[in-house]
């Protein structure tokens, strides 16, 4: 099918955040009468980037109000259809050391404020009681709190996406595959996008979405965006000449046994498991220090994987950002894959946790897996408009999960303004009202 020569508007990028962006700006037209051409271009398929490798954990685990609020509104699209996004409510928890205590304390008083259900459990024999309750083999050291999200839970990947990709044609959105975008041309001295330029023509749009993932670092060149800014920390401290963007490698992998290995003590399905702790922690193998830093790991038992699917903090590519190689991307990269050292942490660091994974490191799958995340200068997300009618969804990596961006997104293009997107203008690297960091080991929480 050729592309068209001109549309509406122009969605760069067919994975979580351009299908929904689709999706809800499909609808949102249809149900006000009013009809518009929507086009998603993306250069390979459906879920051929970060979206389509990503490990699927939804969770509302937040040090920040303003993610916190937006992973709520998120979590409600997750849960208004199940079926179609392949999603798995099973809840979250997050279990961590004394460190952390004061900062989940926090966020759990504001999911209450907001009607967002979760418990939490504080004090080292309270924590250890109740994570027995669910697992008889619990065995972490330093654990001094515990938040159990009961909303939340992962979905399965690319079965999400074709969910999502059905519901985005349903209401009129036209998907092209293997379109890759060269180009945005202005035209009259205007700052405003007139055409998007494809190696297979050229379209001339109204507006353009751009939802790339790892892929905005381009588009924001495109774009003539500056690659370095300033950022405001106070009236008095600016950080100058900052990098817009820099990569950071995504360690994830998958233990190579059957998904109910891992239940809870009455044989169910368990919340998806994120733990974070100082305790010093020790290889599986030999029983010789790993790390006495502090660390964190997250896993689920996985049908999707066929295994216990998770992975630990990324780690930042050293390579200067205009130099990393993006393509190919994910598994396919032979320089941007999860590393031997992750396999022999993450392994040490289930058994850390759980008896039952003593002496388990050789059952790692040795297959390539990980890939690369596009971060902003804070690691947080920019959802703003530039040149008049381009509209940038830069998740910062924190996009799978972030499903209700398409909606609000929506709105702004039809000419609301949504306030749960207000705190990620770019313009808060300006004013200095940048989000405040938690003592996660993440760089995203």
């Amino acid at each position: 099918m050729s592309i068209p020569t001109s549309a509406d508007f122009v969605v760069i990028g067919a994975g979580i955040h351009g299908l929904s962006t689709a999706w809800h700006l499909g609808e949102r037209l249809s149900k006000s009468g009013k009809e518009a051409s929507i086009v998603v271009l993306d250069k390979n398929s459906i879920g051929a980037g970060a979206s389509g490798i990503a490990c699927g954990v939804i969770r509302n685990n937040y040090f920040q109000p303003a993610m916190r609020e937006l992973m709520a509104h998120s979590v409600g699209v997750w849960e208004s259809d199940p079926k179609g996004f392949s999603y798995h409510p099973v809840g979250y928890l997050q279990i961590s050391c004394e460190k952390m205590r004061t900062d989940v304390a926090s966020i759990f008083e504001q999911q209450m404020a907001i009607g967002y259900e979760s418990e939490f459990i504080e004090g080292t024999d309270k924590a250890d009681t109740y994570m027995r309750g669910l697992f008889s083999d619990w065995r972490a050291q330093g654990i001094t709190s515990v938040l159990h999200e009961k909303r939340g839970g992962f979905a399965n990947n690319m079965a999400s996406l074709r969910g999502l990709a059905k519901k985005a044609e349903s209401v009129g959105a036209q998907i092209f595959s293997g379109v890759t975008v060269i180009g945005m041309k202005s035209s009259n001295g205007s700052a405003a996008i007139e055409s998007v330029v494809t190696d297979q023509g050229i379209i001339q749009c109204g507006q353009v979405v751009v939802a790339t993932g790892p892929w905005v670092r381009d588009f924001w060149d495109m774009l003539n965006l500056p690659k370095k800014i300033n950022i405001h920390v106070s009236e008095t401290e600016v950080h100058k000449d900052v990098d817009m963007w820099r990569y950071w490698q995504l360690e994830e992998g998958v233990l190579d046994v059957d998904p109910g290995f891992l239940t809870t003590n009455d044989g169910k399905l368990p919340p998806v498991i994120h733990v974070d702790t100082d305790a010093t922690l020790y290889s599986s193998v030999d029983g010789s220090i790993v790390t006495e830093d502090m660390w964190g790991i997250y896993y689920k038992p996985d049908t999707n994987f066929g295994g216990i699917q998770g992975g630990a903090m990324p780690y930042k590519v050293k390579t200067p950002v205009a130099e990393v190689q993006i393509d190919p991307y994910g598994p396919d990269s032979a320089e941007f894959i999860a590393s031997d050292y992750f396999a022999y942490m993450w392994c040490s660091a289930l058994a850390h946790c759980h008896k039952r994974f003593d002496g388990m490191t050789s059952k790692y799958r040795k297959k390539p897996s990980g890939g690369i995340g596009c971060f902003t200068p804070d690691n947080f997300p920019v959802f703003d408009r530039f040149c008049e009618n381009a509209y940038v969804v830069a998740d910062s990596n924190h996009g799978y999960k972030m499903i209700g961006i398409g909606a609000l997104v929506a709105e702004e293009l039809l000419g609301a303004e949504s306030t749960l997107l207000k705190p990620f203008r770019f313009d808060r690297f300006k004013s200095g009202e940048l989000h405040p960091v938690s003592s996660s080991p993440f760089p995203w929480s």
